[in-house]
């Protein structure tokens, strides 16, 4: 409920872009699996921009339209990934599932990157 009273908080001046960073990390599953939905039926009404900042790969997949892939440190955009899928989103279709590998791909290269830059 938290999370609904804080969406709501920031809805009520009426912004054109809302920030989320890592709002549902806190959730668990089922809770998380319902503030996504939430989250999609209230981006489809109001029509707002939403930057939304999550560790999670399949809830970058599910709720976006583009995910950013990020360096370590210093954190620059290492890969722009380009979501065309329609909602709502299944989590087993093949291309949700490439998607989601190409994301952990893009992510293993990149720390392997930094340990390899560590070492020296």
């Amino acid at each position: 409920m938290k999370q609904r009273v804080g969406i709501a908080r920031s809805l009520a001046p009426d912004p054109s872009i809302l920030l989320m960073d890592e709002p549902f990390a806190s959730l668990d599953y089922q809770n998380r699996i319902l503030m996504q939905d939430e989250l999609l039926r209230i981006w489809g009404h109001e029509t707002k921009t939403v930057v939304f900042v999550t560790h999670n790969i399949e809830e970058a997949v599910k709720l976006s339209d583009r995910v950013l892939v990020l360096t370590h440190r210093p954190g620059r955009v290492r890969e722009l990934v380009s979501v065309g899928l329609p909602r709502p989103r299944d989590e087993a279709d093949p291309e949700f599932v490439r998607l989601k590998l190409q994301i952990t791909r893009e992510l293993q290269e990149e720390l392997a990157q930094e340990q390899r830059r560590s070492v020296l």
